[in-house]
């Protein structure tokens, strides 16, 4: 939790006084969080097994071969229903493509999102989730930009609008609640890269102190230190690298390969971040490819995690 370190219950009281998180519920893209009475149950046993988390930029749908979502749909089919991960942070989903994944997924999962232009527009932070497991409570949505309350705003430079989607879950098995934190930061602008590490702390500023946080996303910056956003929420800030806290880990690779062969022991974009206090048994980059065809240009990362 963040007041496990007196430095970071400092930083964050002193973000809470900036930005504050925006009451009420933003709309579902495919609709509305379920109820409890409506989500399913928890899975027999689940109590016993740390939570599977999954960071994945998807690649958006492109009908224009090599890689046409056409061909990789079926890939990423089977990678999720392999895999399995109850809790899926997504990045650069457009609305059909994102419809295509739920249908895969099947239903027991629901996802929340917003397209970063408003509405069904623009790619989304969407958040799937396996409703056997998780419980939303409450949701919102926030652009990184000085005015993160006004949808689809750009104000800091980069190549478009940049956002994060956020959930408060109940863990049934558990009877545990966390913070479920997904985002894509810019690609091409350190700047804006920087000032929005800075604004997602002030938000989590603003989060209840009790409760962990998981945040996945596509940071666009390698996760070591010396790397400015990594330093701004690792290093020097409030969050821990779940690859490097894990008990156990896979080969690790560049997550980002562009559909190029893969670079051994490369750098890590995507990350699974949480607050202290969260136990990881096991973190893992997927690999995952069908006869040369990978389902995006990014692999997956996934982690198991124990929350306190």
């Amino acid at each position: 939790m963040f007041t496990t370190r007196p430095r970071v219950a400092a930083l964050l009281a002193a973000a809470a006084l900036g930005l504050t998180l925006v009451g009420g519920l933003s709309a579902s893209a495919t609709g509305t969080a379920k109820s409890a009475s409506t989500s399913g149950t928890a899975t027999k046993g689940a109590a016993d097994k740390p939570l599977h988390v999954m960071s994945y930029n998807l690649r958006y749908a492109s009908d224009t071969p090599p890689n046409a979502w056409q061909d990789r749909r079926p890939v990423m089919r089977e990678q999720l229903r392999m895999a399995r991960p109850e809790l899926i942070g997504t990045q650069e989903g457009v609305y059909p493509q994102l419809q295509d994944i739920a249908a895969d997924l099947g239903p027991s999962y629901d996802s929340i999102g917003l397209g970063r232009e408003g509405g069904s527009r623009g790619e989304f932070m969407m958040v799937f989730f396996d409703t056997r497991r998780l419980q939303p409570l409450e949701y919102d949505h926030f652009w990184l930009s000085d005015t993160p309350d006004v949808v689809g705003s750009q104000t800091w430079g980069g190549c478009c609008p940049r956002m994060v989607t956020w959930v408060r879950f109940l863990d049934k098995a558990t009877e545990k609640q966390f913070y479920a934190v997904n985002t894509h930061f810019e690609a091409f602008d350190a700047t804006t890269r920087s000032k929005s590490a800075d604004l997602l702390l002030q938000r989590m500023g603003g989060f209840d102190p009790a409760l962990p946080v998981i945040a996945t996303g596509d940071f666009n910056e390698a996760g070591k230190p010396g790397v400015t956003v990594y330093d701004k929420l690792v290093t020097n800030g409030p969050l821990e690298d779940s690859w490097l806290t894990a008990d156990r880990r896979s080969p690790l690779y560049a997550t980002f390969h562009g559909y190029k062969p893969l670079t051994p022991n490369g750098d890590r974009i995507d990350w699974i971040l949480t607050t202290p206090g969260v136990k990881v048994p096991k973190a893992s980059i997927n690999t995952f490819q069908k006869d040369g065809q990978y389902p995006s240009d990014h692999l997956p990362v996934e982690s198991w995690l124990q929350l306190p």
